[in-house]
């Protein structure tokens, strides 16, 4: 049988070609994502029986370019780029990456969390702009004092202006208690904070830990920090709208590492300018790449933003080529798949 393999996998790939025909393309090879026609010419000179694929479009056309297509795998935590309807509809398994990246996600999620809550990229960035310097060590310790390792003190002082606030003691609310949810509650439970919860298709937890709210309101209203992890799907569309961040405290912090649709982004720009929330931090956006006189680019000043790398490390590809080598491996053994994509 013969695979065809664009996606960003680990060295223990070359597994495959113990068992396979292997073409290797896009991505893998030349690190772009291939056009539609790049892709199904590829899949019809190779007349290939799977694909593997990362970012590429496994459209109606490209699922039509090889009569032998069996398999399509997508190393992704949800397949966007497949059309999965007609690849069903055609007998084509699926199989996906559940999982790879909800650790590290959850990880950033916190580092997120540290940064805006400590606003620490607000002082590397005064500090690497040359604020705060000293033009000279004069300062000497006075006769009978220990040395004193302060900066300075005054209202402009960085002591004054990037002081934050701790974790410890604080009440996180996570929106989404799924795979990244619930290791998220489970890191910030080691920083000492109290979980709540809503997430209307889960009603209860092992964890006696976290509570449940009955709606996103009553969650808004008592939380310092709001946490996002939801999927793209029409019911979540700007669930995070007006009315939550006018429900939150003036005191309270937004994290958003999911998706960006799920954000009403005028809401949240017209809280961040008003005050009406202490900050926000986010790695999604309603558009990316964000366009350069973007509000949280131009405007807003108490927030953090960073380019959707939440999920980008080196265990997450290592996490999905291990699942897509199992599941290939049972598709060649004509057992069921343990990643199949179902929903």
């Amino acid at each position: 049988m013969r695979a065809l393999l664009t996606a960003e996998v680990s060295s223990k790939a070359k597994e495959l070609e113990n068992w396979l025909d292997v073409v290797y393309a896009g991505w893998y090879r030349d690190g772009v994502i291939l056009s539609e026609d790049e892709i199904a010419k590829l899949v019809a000179d190779n007349n290939v029986d799977i694909i593997i694929t990362s970012y590429d479009p496994i459209t109606k056309k490209v699922i039509d370019s090889s009569p032998n297509l069996k398999l399509i795998v997508c190393t992704r935590a949800n397949p966007v780029n497949v059309d999965v309807e007609y690849a069903r509809k055609k007998n084509i398994l699926i199989c996906y990456a559940p999982g790879r990246n909800s650790t590290c996600t959850a990880e950033y999620t916190v580092a997120l969390m540290l940064s805006i809550t400590r606003k620490i990229p607000m002082a590397y960035a005064a500090l690497k702009s040359g604020k705060h310097l000293a033009k000279n060590h004069e300062n000497k310790t006075l006769s009978g004092l220990r040395r004193d390792v302060t900066w300075s003190l005054s209202h402009e002082s960085p002591y004054v202006l990037y002081k934050g606030n701790q974790l410890y003691g604080k009440t996180l609310g996570i929106v989404g208690y799924g795979s990244i949810g619930r290791k998220v509650a489970a890191i910030c439970k080691a920083f000492g904070m109290k979980i709540l919860v809503y997430d209307p298709y889960i009603s209860d937890a092992d964890d006696d830990d976290v509570v449940f709210t009955a709606t996103l309101t009553e969650l808004a209203e008592q939380v310092d920090i709001l946490t996002v992890h939801c999927k793209d799907v029409p019911e979540t569309y700007h669930l995070i709208d007006k009315s939550v961040f006018s429900s939150m405290k003036k005191t309270a912090y937004f994290i958003n590492t999911s998706r960006g649709c799920i954000v009403d982004e005028e809401a949240l720009i017209e809280a961040l300018l008003n005050n009406d929330i202490a900050g926000a931090a986010l790695d999604v956006f309603d558009k990316e790449p964000l366009s350069a006189d973007h509000p949280f680019i131009s405007k807003c000043k108490n927030i953090v933003i960073t380019p959707h790398i939440a999920g980008a490390t080196y265990e997450a590809i290592e996490n999905h080529t291990e699942q897509l080598l199992t599941d290939i491996k049972n598709f060649l053994h004509k057992k069921p798949l343990v990643y199949e994509y179902k929903l």
